[in-house]
């Protein structure tokens, strides 16, 4: 319970004054006192309770219990919890009494009138057994926590607008308004009161910044009637005389947390006194509620797929059609993006990251468009925006980006425990470079964003090994029925030396990798004794390995795992320009559709009729229940230095796990 301003009493007039229900107000009697009191009573009309509280180390009586001791320390407290139905219509009595008269030495009266207000929104403490006690100010993360939540109204839900809803200050079309959250002024008390009282809603300069509030002013089946009231460059508002006990509010977010933004915005109610000509208006009372924007949450190989994206280009189409018999299989939509919007960019993956933002009212996709800018620049916001569909992205004022800034080097763990704390989202995994050396980073406004959303805490990598520099060249993560609900993969130098000299000893050492690649330009074979006797191969993949096994410490450290989390997938590594590009397609760097994965097909060594690569794989990944599906895309992608996750994307099942109910 707040307190409310305090009230001074009279002996040479009886005072009025407002207050409001459930909060208390203060009584000072001090002010005005007839000469020889010694002691006081006081009274209250029914429904005014009146406490006196003594000292800070007693607790408050209530005051029709006795006759006081006149103290200045003592404290009057009146609490109403009904509105009334008149002006002055309940009053509090002070009698004031001296020990040599009988009688009473004066009387004060102050006259009460009682209204109830208060903002409401749906705080979310469905996990509180008791919500009486959810302070409204406070926004609390946890399983017991609570808090109003706001979706950033990014997406676009009127078909005619070229613009995302939340970029005008207009309700376009009703279905805009399921995207925000609602917030409820509710006011019981006479309708007089108002004659010469007022209420204002208001935000801060700084808050208004992060949100923009419509008022319903009249009938909510039409569009008209949404005025924008609150945000941006409106921090108050005169809330009309009410026709009901209700007026209700219209709340969309406007940004996502970010470095300048902790994601806490507030609105308050207050009650102003216009009663005086003489004196500017006094506030009487002011509720608040602060909401949270909810984050954009990434979606892990993990979760069920939904959607799968990839481009058509002028020598994919036996790709593309892979690709779409996978789909097919993993039950998944297809959407192909056209060579004439791809412009023969084929990258969807380094173009975009799916996600998703969640209320307690909507969820909904959220695409992430980076700052590469490709010829797919224009995709994201053009083809994949829409109702229910939201888009952001964040570039440097600079435009200064680097390959590292494509999204192939933005990937997200399962849920996870780590050190004590737990996941429940998974983890951002992010690839730049080592500590203290000047190689090449993600830029700082991605990194600013990804960082501000709190519920999957970013892991750095290193990357800048490689010449494409992207996580997702060395890692990919799939489901396993076992352990922790799946396993991280991670490409292996050292695994692939091992298979290639056991398959040496067992003399298939002229077993030819890159037999039956079919493309324009020609690729050379070579044997398994020819990469086995190649002792700079050998050299910088000791290297690659070691890199490798950096990264693997700091996830097994950031991500609670253990070597049982971990398979080791053979693959090799050469260089260019002083940098590490796959020596055959890249087996970590695959498409994962539930139980069903699209791998790049490796063209290794066929021995006894099949590719010894292939055959590694199935058996380490098939034991788990997956159904791997190596798919050709040694022309047109892994000899531009991609593979089949590089050229594909995918739209999944938001996780069941509330971000809200986690603790950052």
């Amino acid at each position: 319970i707040s307190m409310q301003r305090i009230v001074r009493v009279s002996l040479e007039h009886p005072t009025s004054a407002v207050c409001v229900a459930g909060v208390e107000t203060l009584v000072d009697i001090y002010g005005s006192v007839p000469e020889g009191t010694e002691m006081f009573e006081v009274y209250g009309t029914p429904g005014v309770d009146i406490y006196i509280s003594p000292s800070l180390e007693r607790d408050r009586e209530r005051a029709d219990t006795r006759r006081w001791h006149f103290d200045t320390g003592l404290e009057i407290i009146v609490v109403m919890n009904s509105p009334s139905n008149d002006l002055n219509d309940s009053h509090v009595q002070i009698s004031y009494h001296s020990s040599h008269q009988s009688l009473p030495l004066a009387y004060a009266v102050l006259y009460l009138t009682c209204v109830d207000i208060a903002l409401d929104c749906d705080l979310n403490c469905e996990g509180r057994e008791n919500r009486s006690f959810v302070d409204k100010r406070q926004w609390v993360w946890g399983p017991g926590g609570y808090g109003a939540i706001l979706l950033v109204n990014c997406d676009r839900d009127d078909r005619n607008s070229y613009h995302q809803d939340n970029c005008d200050q207009h309700v376009q079309c009703l279905q805009d308004l399921e995207d925000m959250s609602v917030m409820v002024l509710r006011t019981q008390g006479p309708a007089a009161l108002f004659d010469d009282h007022k209420l204002i809603l208001h935000t801060s300069s700084y808050d208004a910044k992060w949100a923009r509030v419509f008022h319903a002013c009249g009938p909510e089946d039409s569009c008209e009637a949404y005025r924008h009231v609150l945000g941006q460059n409106k921090v108050s508002y005169e809330v009309p005389r009410f026709h009901g006990d209700e007026e209700r509010f219209f709340v969309e977010g406007l940004s996502f947390p970010d470095a300048s933004f902790t994601g806490l915005v507030s609105f308050h109610v207050t009650l102003l006194d216009d009663s005086n000509e003489d004196f500017s208006e006094a506030p009487i009372f002011t509720d608040t509620v602060v909401f949270r924007v909810a984050p954009w949450i990434m979606t892990p190989s993990t979760l069920p797929p939904l959607e799968v994206y990839v481009c058509r280009v002028r020598n994919n189409t036996c790709f593309v059609d892979a690709v779409a018999e996978l789909a097919r299989e993993a039950g998944c939509k297809l959407t192909v993006c056209p060579q004439a919007e791809n412009r023969n960019d084929r990258w969807i993956q380094d173009e975009m990251e799916l996600g998703y933002v969640q209320a307690p009212h909507k969820t909904f996709p959220v695409v992430f468009d980076s700052p590469r800018n490709g010829e797919l620049q224009d995709f994201p916001y053009k083809r994949i925006l829409g109702p229910d569909f939201g888009y952001v992205t964040r570039e440097p004022q600079d435009r200064s980006v680097s390959g590292l800034d494509s999204f192939g080097n933005l990937e997200v763990s399962p849920p996870v425990v780590a050190n004590g704390k737990e996941y429940p989202l998974g983890r951002i995994l992010i690839g730049g470079n080592l500590p203290g050396s000047r190689g090449r980073r993600v830029t700082q406004v991605v990194r600013d964003f990804l960082y501000a959303q709190r519920v999957q805490s970013p892991v750095e990598l290193f990357v800048d090994w490689l010449a494409v520099g992207h996580v997702d060249e060395f890692l990919s993560f799939v489901p396993a029925p076992d352990g922790k609900g799946f396993r991280m993969l991670l490409a292996s130098p050292s695994a692939c030396f091992k298979l290639f000299q056991e398959n040496q000893k067992w003399g298939h050492g002229r077993a030819l990798l890159f037999k039956g690649v079919v493309g324009d330009k020609q690729v050379n074979t070579v044997s398994i004794n020819q990469v086995l006797s190649n002792v700079n191969l050998i050299s910088y993949n000791k290297f690659v390995q070691s890199c490798i096994d950096w990264n693997r410490e700091v996830l097994k450290r950031e991500l609670g795992l253990t070597e049982q989390d971990i398979v080791d997938i053979p693959q090799l590594f050469k260089t260019e320009r002083r940098k590490a590009v796959a020596f055959f397609p890249d087996l970590v760097n695959m498409l994962v559709l539930g139980k069903h994965l699209g791998i790049p097909k490796p063209f290794g060594p066929i021995i006894n009729g099949r590719c010894c690569l292939e055959e590694k794989v199935r058996s380490l990944l098939e034991p788990l229940g997956l159904h791997c599906t190596f798919i050709d895309d040694f022309t047109p992608y892994h000899m531009l230095h991609g593979e089949v996750h590089c050229g594909t994307n995918v739209r999944r099942q938001p996780f069941s796990f509330k971000w809200w109910h986690m603790v950052p």
